[in-house]
């Protein structure tokens, strides 16, 4: 019998769960229990392979503290995919302090590395490069070493570094290939196709084109002065300015900036930030107050000038490019991290973009209102999905710091 999960676990760890299955698909002891669970998550039964792994646990009880927290890794992992960010947090940190300390340090790297993912997906950037810089993937586990370079690229795609990226990918194809198990190599090269998608839109001189992230990265450095409509902020030779909390000031600076050498109407500039429909009084002096701020908040970057029908803005030295979303949207990060085809609740996803779970919630309705999204299930079960949007990567969208902060 322990030679049928000793054969078990070898198909899986070759990714191949079907034959795995075949050899245990109908036994029910905890061993057995766990493994099917781990098949079913590569099959794509989610929801399957939770439950079994909770009876895996179960069944182990007390006394076998390292197979339950096994079991509570490959939980994390599903709730990882599952977009379910929260809860099973602080569990995989001392599942994985309880596998360190029985030595069971292959299933401890692995735990590393679903922790890893989860900081990159919600943009703690910082410690997730501590933590990977703390890790050493071993020569004879080319799943640690994909999960590994994989991880590098992730950081490197949302610090804008793409010919980092470009590298770590390679090297992640190389371990993924030599490794020889299909969904590794699909999984690279499902990552290396989307650097090649537009990563922003150029808008310069009345017209705009789509920009590849190593384009992005050359145009961030630069002399010219950047407003970037994916992270709000304005850029200019390593200072960094961020609007991100003041809308209004931004859509401002973006309207001067795309109307740039000339100068913006102010029936204009109130319809982007104010969305009014005419320039009456009350908006012109709204305006005079916003611009005044904005002036404040540019010092040392760029002027902004009044003129007789409206605002100019003159940058210290250089030209005005404004970057833009790959999709034209308020709310186009949302609508990126929703692009990766899974299944996000709206907590998670007011976690991984820092907002109100109201703001989210209202957003997500909208977008299902324009049938962008759709929901499946109800309550606390319910969930948000979209169709992937082709045509353009998603990374940059999503949150992290930005090159100078």
């Amino acid at each position: 019998m322990e030679t049928l999960i000793a054969t078990a676990a070898r198909a899986l760890a070759s990714g191949d769960p079907l034959a795995a299955l075949n050899g245990i698909a109908l036994r029910d002891d905890p061993p057995a229990l766990a493994l099917r669970g781990i098949a079913m998550a590569q099959i794509g039964d989610l929801g399957r392979a939770r439950a079994l792994l909770k009876r895996a646990a179960r069944g182990f009880g007390t006394k076998d503290a390292v197979a339950r927290a096994r079991c509570t890794v490959a939980e994390a992992e599903i709730a990882l995919v599952s977009r379910e960010l929260g809860p099973q947090v602080g569990r995989l940190a001392a599942a994985r302090a309880t596998l360190e300390d029985n030595g069971d340090h292959s299933n401890a790297r692995h735990a590393r590395y679903v922790e890893l993912r989860w900081l990159i997906l919600v943009g703690r950037l910082d410690e997730a490069e501590a933590m990977l810089a703390a890790l050493e993937p071993a020569p004879s586990e080319p799943r640690c070493k994909v999960a590994h370079e994989l991880a590098a690229a992730g950081i490197a795609i949302r610090r804008l570094r793409a010919w980092a990226a470009r590298a770590a990918i390679e090297r992640a194809g190389q371990a993924a290939r030599a490794s020889r198990i299909v969904p590794l190599i699909a999984e690279v090269e499902g990552v290396s196709l989307a650097l090649d998608q537009p990563a922003a839109r150029l808008v310069a001189g009345g017209e705009e084109r789509p920009l590849l992230l190593e384009e992005v990265e050359t145009l961030l450095a630069s002399e010219a002065l950047v407003i970037d409509g994916c992270r709000s902020v304005v850029r200019h030779r390593g200072a960094v300015i961020s609007l991100a909390r003041r809308p209004v000031l931004f859509q401002l600076a973006s309207t001067l900036g795309q109307a740039w050498p000339a100068d913006a109407p102010r029936e204009v500039l109130v319809a982007r930030a104010f969305r009014g429909k005419r320039a009456d009084p009350s908006h012109r002096a709204r305006l005079r107050v916003e611009i005044g701020r904005l002036r404040k908040a540019l010092h040392g970057l760029a002027e902004v000038s009044a003129t007789k029908r409206g605002f100019v803005l003159a940058p210290g030295c250089g030209e005005v490019l404004v970057l833009a979303p790959p999709v034209e949207d308020d709310n186009a990060a949302l609508l990126a991290l929703l692009a990766d085809g899974e299944a996000w609740s709206s907590s998670a996803l007011a976690m991984a973009l820092d907002a109100s779970p109201r703001t989210v919630q209202r957003a997500l309705e909208g977008f299902a209102a324009r049938g962008k999204v759709q929901s499946i299930g109800r309550g606390r079960a319910r969930r948000w999905v979209a169709a992937p949007i082709p045509g353009f990567t998603t990374t940059l969208l999503l949150p992290g710091a930005f090159p100078g902060e």
